[in-house]
């Protein structure tokens, strides 16, 4: 891989969540260039390019990972797909950014882990979350002692974009295909309380809900079973740490619940409690005073053309990171989420899982 030229070549593999998060994140970056798409319908491909004037269009992704002017492959496809793409691209020497989930087995990811380090490129996950000033800094708080010993983190996503009972089915839908809400959702919630902690779940327990079960089939016209989740409730203990000990914590992930759009994270302590929410901001209550607080924190900006919200003001941020890094001739971006970081997650999305068929608690090992 050429790095001492000025631009860094991005490969975008996926028209989907692409056009919407990656294409502009990287666009709006100095010294970055997106020069090939490939997806696994070229219409949607081609559209994609002339919506970014994206010059190249792939016949595939096998094709768009051997071109000598891609420096990073962003693969943004369906779980099922991660593993083949990302160890292709690794065999050729590219840096990857990795959607989340990284894979859909712990197995998987581990595997995908040691091709990187064998590889030694940068190889990162999709965990933009972390890089939301609002959380920067309550997490510097909580590592301040701002809140005291932590006791328990809790973790509400709500959002009803797929109640809708005539939405079509799709990949999402299928859970060979790495589709649902513990994958999509959990994934973000399980490294947000790694990151915040610095300790590893040592127990999960899980209650996984289809609540939508069948959605209509565009290609017969008649209807099709959903094997996917759309509703994830976890409960999960954390190893000791020099933040607290016997910390707790739940999440309550749904995609099929009415109401206010929520993305929260609150963490309590000894002392008191914080939490951020979906606009940005980031509120302390300590404890005692039956209220909320606001701190101040700078709102981050949002590249041209990204819907608001905050996965995008992470990407914004996270983007340019990666681009400054691969300039730079680093394997790392500061605080961001590694493959190692992905086969952990795996671990607990597997044992939640596990959790879920067997009505009990289960160890991620």
């Amino acid at each position: 891989m050429n790095l001492d030229r000025k631009t860094i070549g991005i490969g975008i593999v996926g028209a989907g969540f692409a056009r919407t998060t990656q294409i502009p994140g990287f666009k709006n970056c100095k010294d970055a260039r997106i020069v090939s798409i490939a997806s696994g319908h070229r219409e949607n491909a081609e559209k994609v390019a002339a919506e970014f004037g994206i010059e190249h269009v792939a016949n595939d992704w096998q094709e768009l990972v051997q071109r000598d002017d891609v420096d990073l492959v962003s693969v943004v496809t369906p779980p099922a797909t991660h593993m083949e793409i990302t160890m292709a691209a690794l065999d050729h020497g590219k840096a990857v950014l990795c959607e989340k989930p990284m894979a859909m087995t712990a197995d998987e990811a581990k595997q995908m882990t040691e091709h990187a380090q064998q590889a030694n490129v940068l190889a990162l996950i999709d965990h933009e979350l972390r890089f939301l000033s609002n959380r920067h800094a309550m997490r510097a708080m909580v590592h301040k002692g701002a809140i005291g010993k932590v006791r328990h983190c809790n973790y509400v996503f709500r959002s009803d974009y797929r109640a809708v009972l005539d939405r079509a089915w799709d990949w999402w839908s299928d859970e060979k295909m790495g589709g649902g809400t513990l994958g999509a959702i959990g994934s973000h919630a399980v490294d947000s309380f790694r990151w915040l902690l610095e300790a590893e779940v040592s127990e999960v327990s899980a209650l996984l809900s289809t609540h939508v079960a069948e959605r209509p089939d565009k290609s017969t016209g008649g209807t099709r079973r959903v094997t996917s989740d759309d509703d994830a409730k976890l409960m999960l203990r954390f190893s000791d740490s020099a933040l607290g000990a016997s910390v707790t914590g739940t999440a309550s992930l749904s995609v099929v619940e009415s109401g206010k759009y929520e993305n929260r994270f609150e963490v309590f302590g000894s002392t008191g409690a914080l939490m951020v929410e979906e606009s940005g901001e980031l509120w302390h209550s300590p404890a005692g005073s039956g209220a909320w607080r606001p701190v101040k924190v700078d709102q981050d900006p949002i590249a041209p053309g990204m819907r608001d919200g905050s996965w995008s003001r992470g990407f914004t941020a996270f983007s340019c990171k990666i681009v400054d890094a691969l300039r730079a001739g680093t394997t790392q971006v500061e605080g961001a989420a590694t493959f190692a970081d992905g086969y952990k997650i795996q671990l607990v999305l597997d044992a939640a899982r596990a959790s879920n068929e067997t009505r009990c608690w289960v160890k991620p090992e």
